[in-house]
């Protein structure tokens, strides 16, 4: 049976980033980055495979891309289907840097954007997180690789991503859950007791959605 299947690269950017592209892109955030490594293993273990990533990024270009439909949603969904009510952004460029993956992504004007350009402009470090379906295979105890089987959906921001070592920067400038998906920002099951970082995100993305969408009774229970 086919998982959903996340990898996930660190987000970071800075207020005077974010101005610098709003004046070089007509009022327009947009960011560049790595989106997507392939053959490393993230911190839950999966590998993916350079062939099998090229294939579908190459799919997603000649599709998505070049139909300006690459769009990605703020949090990962329990789904694998784009819900246009939590989109904040879109993928407008691709390209490879050796095994990685860096693109160019524009931050919408939507109400779940908004709340992503105000977590940047409050200095809070992201990730920008893959989503596809497919199936793994055991490589050893601690590590399974991606088979031939997946398919790339596209790139959502994340509070808690699962692969180390790269960031995103302004142009210019996995757990199962019920339904067979896998997530792979860091999962649950693995903190035992809530990380500070990972508290002060959550606060901020409360204070924001109160401020902005005016909802005012979400908390983070830290389990």
């Amino acid at each position: 049976m086919k998982q959903l299947l996340v990898d996930t690269m660190l987000f970071r950017v800075t207020p005077k980033q974010i101005n610098e592209s709003k004046m070089q892109n007509n009022g327009k955030v947009i960011v560049s980055g790595v989106l997507q490594r392939a053959e490393a293993k993230n911190q839950n273990g999966r590998v993916y495979p350079k062939e099998i990533l090229v294939r579908e990024v190459k799919n997603y270009q000649e599709n998505q891309i070049k139909e300006n439909r690459a769009l990605g949603e703020l949090d990962h969904p329990e789904s694998s289907v784009i819900n246009l009510r939590n989109v904040s952004h879109n993928v407008i460029e691709v390209k490879w840097d050796g095994d990685d993956l860096v693109g160019i992504v524009e931050i919408l004007p939507t109400p779940s954007g908004n709340i992503l350009k105000e977590l940047l402009n409050a200095g809070i470090r992201l990730g920008i997180s893959s989503r596809g379906l497919g199936t793994v295979k055991e490589i050893n105890e601690s590590t399974v690789e991606v088979q031939d089987d997946f398919e790339l959906i596209g790139w959502d921001f994340v509070s808690n991503p699962s692969t180390q070592g790269a960031f995103m920067y302004p142009a210019g400038g996995g757990e199962v859950v019920s339904d067979g998906l896998i997530k792979e920002g860091v999962s649950p099951k693995k903190i035992n007791k809530v990380d500070p970082k990972i508290q002060l995100i959550h606060e901020n993305i409360t204070n924001i959605i109160c401020e902005i969408g005016g909802i005012c009774d979400c908390i983070f229970e830290g389990k």
